[in-house]
């Protein structure tokens, strides 16, 4: 099986090569943008056939050099900045590129697994896969929000599987590249082992201290529901990819605080304790932010549950523990 990862090198996509790679895949096409150097190390502990850049990847594709070679395709490529403010990049790099993977699979009878994201609903209260809860606040989210448009008008007449996850707050292994796009449990990690504390957004929006509440789902969660779309190619649609629970981010602050003093020894204090010892600092919430944030998100996975897919999913203090132990043991 010659299964093709577009964003290979990225956060989501080189958890799924290695997790194919446990599979026993290696025929993996790895695709992505080495322009930023340092994210080849998320490749180095994988196998894979061949390595090619984004753009000679599509112009390949296009030429049909792949034509009756692929089994699948995985495309997690995008910019996911939702700070970036150039739209004609955004819609080049995230919309366009999708829409000719699109093309491709369908011509060619592929199945095309692909990356949306909870970005589509913007300050919506309601997290569930229907038009009238989709209103993006960034170009980014608007990128994802259109490429699903259009998935959904061709969603009847397709001639293969199409599935695409509007992934909630991910976060996990292999995320360093990221910068300030990685997950807060990355950054909570790293302040607390350079400073000995966590710094939170203040109140805003209705919402207390640290009380912003995000769904945070463990990128091995994500991964195990692609490659259950992957065994089940008979299955397309959009679905939320999260756990259906929404935690503030005090919780990801404990439990990352926690999971250090458990491997020092030290025992567990609760959020009160952290507080009361300056471990947790609140700091007001940036100007910049305000009006383009998700104050809440909690994914309705009814149709995911619907379909068949019937694994649990870890919470904030399984998955951060997890990802902690794995970080410090890097």
């Amino acid at each position: 099986m010659t299964i093709i990862v577009t964003g290979a090198a990225g956060f989501i996509g080189s958890n799924l090569v290695r997790a194919l790679n446990a599979r026993g895949e290696r025929d993996i096409i790895a695709v992505d943008n080495l322009t930023k150097g340092d994210k080849f190390r998320n490749l180095v502990d994988c196998e894979i056939t061949d390595y090619l850049d984004k753009h000679e990847f599509i112009d390949r594709l296009v030429a049909g050099d792949f034509d009756g070679l692929v089994d699948a395709v995985l495309h997690q490529g995008a910019c996911s900045d939702t700070m970036e403010h150039n739209g004609q990049y955004m819609m080049e790099n995230n919309y366009r590129y999708s829409m000719t993977l699109l093309d491709y699979c369908q011509q060619e009878g592929i199945p095309l697994l692909y990356a949306s994201s909870a970005a589509v609903y913007g300050g919506s209260t309601v997290f569930r896969e229907s038009r009238e809860f989709e209103a993006p606040l960034n170009v980014y989210g608007y990128s994802k929000f259109l490429f699903d448009q259009i998935v959904r008008q061709r969603f009847a007449n397709r001639t293969a599987q199409i599935a695409g996850f509007r992934y909630f707050n991910v976060y996990g292994p292999k995320e360093q590249h990221k910068g300030r796009m990685a997950s807060v449990a990355f950054h909570h990690f790293n302040q607390f082992q350079a400073e000995g504390k966590v710094k939170l957004f203040g109140e805003y929006d209705g919402y207390s201290n640290g009380g912003h509440t995000r769904d945070f789902v463990y990128v091995d969660d994500v991964v195990k529901v692609n490659l259950w779309f992957l065994d089940n190619p008979d299955k397309s649609g959009i679905f939320n990819l999260g756990t259906g629970k929404a935690q503030p981010f005090n919780d990801v602050a404990v439990a990352t605080v926690n999971a250090c003093r458990s491997a020092w020894g030290e025992s567990a204090l609760t959020l009160d304790q952290m507080i009361a010892q300056g471990i947790l600092e609140y700091i007001p919430f940036p100007d910049a932010l305000k009006g383009k944030y998700q104050s809440y998100t909690q994914a309705d996975i009814t149709q995911l549950r619907q379909i068949g897919y019937d694994q649990p999913f870890a919470d904030v203090g399984q998955g951060v523990s997890d990802y902690v132990a794995r970080l410090l043991n890097k």
